[in-house]
């Protein structure tokens, strides 16, 4: 999950239609219903569950492309929840809840959280309880949005609620860092020409909806060269040296506020003693923007700091006297998250202005990086929210998650599910 990104050009228009939102006409009615009104006040019993549930998953490590014994977890309670339930071949958990038609090419409404954490394996992911407070890594990120997809079924299963669409229930894989959206890449693909809508539930926060997806580019830099001891052959390029002036080359470049743009450098390696030149060095960078074309331009600027930075690190070494055993250097694509932005006069998004309206509710709409930049980047209706509650320190150890005001946040799922997928007699 990524943090929700607003343009200073848009803050006003959003937060107009934010208000339309929250003081708009009379929703569409569906929370009326006896089977969602009972499916809501289902989700409102069994909140303190919920929560429960959402700490036993955190404690199932799921590190990035190692996500598959919480995803067994996950199989194993979606279908006690009712569901067909299968782990496709990119290692997504698919529950089928069937529309009324029971055709085999009727719309699909697919509703997503994903499986991943940013942490690494060995991280320790024991839930910890301070008063109201859960503290754990992913414990909101994406332990919020796993819960809820069981207690969606679960509710939807035991107030018979039926929709005219099928309901797709995802556990997906990939969402998180190098993982490249690669799970919902595979639902989307495989599903496409039966999706209808596409709702991603990622973290707590209900004050806005992603309406927008945010583009990204992920790089991996390697810098190799010859190596050598740190006393006889000093001089030589030094592969840590080169990308240090890379980095502080690049950590001086301007960006535009609007459209807002941003850049990372996450993580460096190389090495293996204080005393050794290294003969590796490598850095990940993460590069963001609201525009397609300042992204491609921030891009070009990081591979001509690179190669400059390069040629500096080996002009030093010519300098003192060595002889000019080159470096090489890779620039690696490693991630590409496209954009794209839902209508204002989408039904998926009428649905969610619905379900805010019934409960009393306000939206602002953001620009966001989840899953759902896949399926808006191919045009296909889809958004991202939040599962209620609150939290914090999201991808650092110390993430938090409070659930004072899930229940509103499972209850605004409810109806945004069922009023995409429509409510069947």
């Amino acid at each position: 999950m990524a943090i929700a990104s607003t343009s200073s050009r848009s803050v006003s228009a959003r937060n107009s239609r934010a208000r339309q939102s929250a003081n708009g006409a009379s929703a569409s009615g569906i929370e009326k219903d006896p089977r969602v009104a009972r499916a809501m006040d289902l989700l409102s019993q069994s909140a303190g569950d919920t929560t429960d549930e959402q700490a036993r998953i955190t404690e199932i490590p799921a590190p990035p492309f190692a996500e598959s014994v919480r995803a067994a977890y996950l199989k194993q309670l979606l279908a006690a929840a009712g569901l067909a339930v299968h782990i496709d071949s990119t290692g997504n958990v698919i529950g089928e809840r069937a529309g009324v038609s029971g055709s085999a090419d009727a719309g699909v409404v697919l509703v997503t959280a994903h499986l991943d954490t940013v942490f690494p394996a060995g991280t320790n992911v024991t839930v910890r309880r301070e008063g109201a407070r859960l503290l754990a890594p992913g414990i909101s990120d994406n332990g919020t949005g796993l819960a809820t997809l069981l207690a969606l079924a679960r509710a939807m299963r035991d107030a018979r609620i039926a929709t005219r669409e099928t309901i797709l229930l995802a556990a997906d894989v990939g969402e998180e860092g190098e993982g490249n959206l690669r799970g919902v890449r595979a639902l989307v693909e495989e599903y496409r020409s039966r999706l209808r809508a596409v709702i991603a539930l990622d973290g707590a926060a209900t004050d806005y909806v992603a309406t927008a997806a945010l583009p990204s580019r992920r790089f991996d830099v390697i810098v190799t060269g010859p190596g050598g001891h740190s006393w006889s052959d000093f001089g030589v390029p030094n592969p840590i040296h080169a990308l240090g002036r890379a980095i502080a080359k690049f950590a001086d470049t301007q960006v535009p506020t609007d459209p807002r743009t941003t850049f990372n450098v996450g993580r460096i390696e190389g090495g293996t003693s204080v005393n050794a030149i290294p003969e590796r060095a490598s850095m990940s960078v993460d590069l963001r923007s609201e525009s397609e074309a300042e992204l491609a331009r921030l891009e070009g600027v990081l591979r001509a700091d690179v190669q400059t930075a390069v040629g500096d690190e080996m002009a030093a070494a010519r300098a003192r006297g060595m002889a000019a055993i080159p470096l090489t250097v890779e620039i690696n694509l490693v991630g590409s998250r496209p954009g794209g932005e839902l209508p204002g006069n989408s039904p998926l998004l009428a649905a969610l202005d619905d379900a805010d309206r019934a409960l009393g509710n306000t939206s602002r709409h953001e620009r966001v990086s989840t899953d759902a930049n896949i399926p808006l980047s191919l045009g296909i209706p889809a958004i991202s929210i939040g599962c209620g509650g609150t939290a914090g320190g999201a991808h650092t150890t110390e993430e938090w998650y409070d659930p004072t005001g899930r229940a509103m946040g499972l209850q605004r799922v409810l109806l945004t599910v069922v009023g995409a997928a429509g409510l069947a007699p």
